[in-house]
């Protein structure tokens, strides 16, 4: 618990880092990295270029510092950053580094209002939550049996090109055995050495039906843009992964597994690559036998980036009660309204949930995983429609994920 003295000091911190947030993790990042260059192998440099993992650290400091209190509110944002850190293999060596540079960003920035109380008070609550990361990630990491940052070496069995942008791998361990078993939503790190010699690892959510000894990840090649930088990881997978391609991955992480057993209705809504960990619940319900009334439905640009269409197919004639929905949001020529997609445009929600057929779905259990403007719309409806918000489940990572605290 925080004490007495530096509550007061956090308190005064939260419009300061709602102000001044983004300065102070920019800083951060910027200053540690010239310090530890290493610890560019841990963090996503796709996301350091296009600023997305500075505004979701500030939002995450900002957060903890407006519910510091509040420890059942802060409760779901740490369960997903432990499951973040442990997929990427960060150990508590590092919680002296982060800490370091974190408390030198808040004085660089603040100047002469970082005062020693502030910064007193900031080393406190700072190894506050580190002390409950560090605990949490070590029963995290025992959970699966390896140490910290250990890798599980696999190859390639299977390269199945799933749409323009999107290859299916399917992974064995290089030493026979089975890979363990994950609860479906789950996620694994990537490891790949690029053309420059630096390590770099991503998550991909794994695809396919639990029970199997192979995993199955779905990578979708990132082109980037003006704005955004080419994805490496991505890009590397799609030009050299090829059966008999080993690679070193992680255990399953991460805590977006929607529940297989419960009684409501289930909804799974997805938008592009984010059908991924929707179709390894799918697939594993169909296997179940499972009676509970589902709907999937999925949004993709067209039918050129439309992947998985004969994972939904095959879970389709196994699940009579599974009802489907395909929005296209630019149908091209060759797409054909009725046997590719049911509704050009985005996702109509609102009308797809006031359908007498799909009325019984409004008590659903709700599953989101898209990008993220996607995911606010969805919510957005869903809230409007009248979903508790309690029954709304999104696999993001990102400021997205405190929209219920900021």
């Amino acid at each position: 618990m925080l004490s007495a003295a530096s509550r007061p000091y956090i308190d005064a911190s939260v419009p300061v880092l709602r102000e001044h947030g983004l300065a102070i993790t920019t800083h951060f990042y910027r200053e540690m990295f010239a310090d530890r260059p290493e610890l560019t192998q841990l963090f996503n440099m796709g996301n350091q270029a296009n600023g997305s993992q500075q505004q979701s650290l500030a939002s995450a400091v900002f957060a903890y510092a407006a519910n510091i209190d509040n420890a059942s509110a802060l409760a779901p944002v740490v369960d997903r950053i432990v499951h973040k850190h442990a997929a990427v293999g960060l150990t508590p060596s590092h919680y002296p580094i982060v800490g370091k540079h974190l408390l030198g960003a808040i004085s660089a920035v603040l100047g002469e209002a970082a005062t020693p109380d502030l910064i007193a008070a900031w080393d406190e609550a700072y190894w506050l939550l580190a002390g409950e990361l560090i605990a949490a990630e070590a029963r995290l990491y025992q959970s699966t049996g390896l140490a910290a940052g250990e890798r599980i070496a696999v190859r390639v069995e299977q390269r199945e090109v799933q749409s323009d942008s999107v290859v299916a791998l399917t992974l064995s361990a290089v030493d026979g055995q089975p890979l363990r078993d994950f609860r479906p939503g789950q996620y694994i790190s990537v490891e790949v050495r690029l053309a420059d010699g630096n390590r770099q690892q991503r998550q991909y959510s794994l695809s396919a039906e639990r029970g199997l000894p192979t995993w199955r990840i779905s990578v979708k090649r990132e082109d980037g843009d003006h704005a955004t930088p080419a994805g490496a990881v991505s890009n590397w997978l799609h030009a050299n992964a090829q059966p008999g391609t080993e690679l070193a991955v992680s255990a399953p992480f991460g805590d977006f597994a929607p529940r297989l057993d419960g009684h409501r209705p289930l909804v799974l809504l997805s938008a592009g690559i984010g059908i991924t960990p929707m179709l390894s619940v799918l697939r594993t319900l169909a296997l179940q036998g499972s009676r509970r009334e589902i709907l999937f439905a999925h949004a993709a640009r067209d039918g050129r980036h439309h992947a998985h269409r004969a994972d939904v197919a095959w879970a389709r004639e196994r699940l009579p009660q599974l009802r489907t929905h395909v929005s296209y949001e630019q149908p091209q020529a060759a797409d054909v309204a009725g046997r590719d997609y049911d509704h050009a445009g985005t996702m109509p929600l609102a009308a797809l949930l006031g359908s007498t057929e799909n009325s019984l779905f409004i008590d659903g259990d709700f599953h989101l995983c898209g990008p993220l403007g996607f995911m606010q719309a969805q919510r957005h409806a869903l809230i409007s429609a009248g979903v508790p918000v309690g029954h709304i489940h999104r696999e993001v990572f990102g400021p997205d994920l405190l929209d219920d605290l900021l």
